[in-house]
């Protein structure tokens, strides 16, 4: 799995300037002037997968398995790109991690924590929820929005900095999972935005995923019609980068 940096693959960079505009197109946004967006409603498609995400007002509720189950928990904590928008709660790619956890005679359980709309602001506001019971191992997902909505890179460095930090003085092993900003904001914010990561695995040890769509952003058979959340066969791409990286540590 190749990393970010700064020599990129030209067909790569296509592929994520295609995938960011077309996730700006279905939040009704435009460029008013460089670096800044105009957001407006954006017009409803019959496909659900097609509706922006919007922010719940509740945690998502842990499931009954893993609400009774003795096993420690994984902890997934995410967007609508690891709630599974648009597509069967089993086909998000946290349910396919625990299949093929299952599949290994691993005694773990995976709790999706993805929440659709969130930023890492928010996923730092109900971290506490998260992290409660038997957590073992967490899973960071978050900056999407954040890079969308073209929010400070200091405001994601610092949140995912205090995400770790909480995660790590309760145990927990964390695992972060990388992601990209649109080109629209220059040069200097999307260098600076992928940088988030790899430095801040870097300074607290702990596990990167490179690239959490590595492999499926822009790949138009991959993400539903909406071009910004893949379909289930997007989803085990995704359980794929995750698992290369998850299942030595369970080991």
């Amino acid at each position: 799995m190749p990393r970010w940096g700064v020599a990129r693959n030209t067909t790569v960079e296509y592929r994520m300037a295609r995938w960011f505009l077309r996730r700006l197109t279905a939040l009704g946004c435009a460029i008013a002037v460089p670096g800044t967006l105009a957001c407006g409603s954006s017009s409803r498609d019959e496909s659900r997968s097609a509706e922006p995400e919007r922010p719940r007002s509740s945690a998502p509720a842990v499931s009954d398995r893993a609400r009774l189950s003795p096993n420690p928990r994984i902890v997934v904590l995410g967007d609508s790109l690891t709630a599974g928008l648009g597509i069967a709660p089993s086909e998000a790619y946290p349910a396919l991690l625990q299949e093929r956890i299952d599949g290994e005679g691993l005694k773990y359980e995976v709790v999706n924590a993805g929440v659709s709309g969130d930023t890492s602001a928010g996923g730092l506001r109900r971290l506490d929820w998260a992290l409660d019971g038997q957590v073992k191992v967490l899973i960071v997902a978050l900056g999407g929005n954040d890079g969308l909505r073209g929010l400070p890179v200091e405001e994601l460095g610092h949140n995912l900095a205090a995400i770790i930090e909480r995660a790590r003085s309760r145990g927990i092993d964390v695992i972060l999972a990388g992601m990209e900003a649109p080109t629209n904001f220059g040069s200097s914010y999307t260098t600076a935005f992928h940088q988030v990561y790899p430095d801040l695995a870097r300074r607290y040890q702990v596990a990167l995923v490179p690239f959490l769509l590595e492999g499926v952003a822009g790949i138009e058979s991959l993400n539903q019609r909406d071009g910004i959340h893949p379909t289930p066969e997007g989803a085990k791409r995704i359980a794929d980068n995750v698992w290369t990286v998850l299942r030595p540590m369970l080991r």
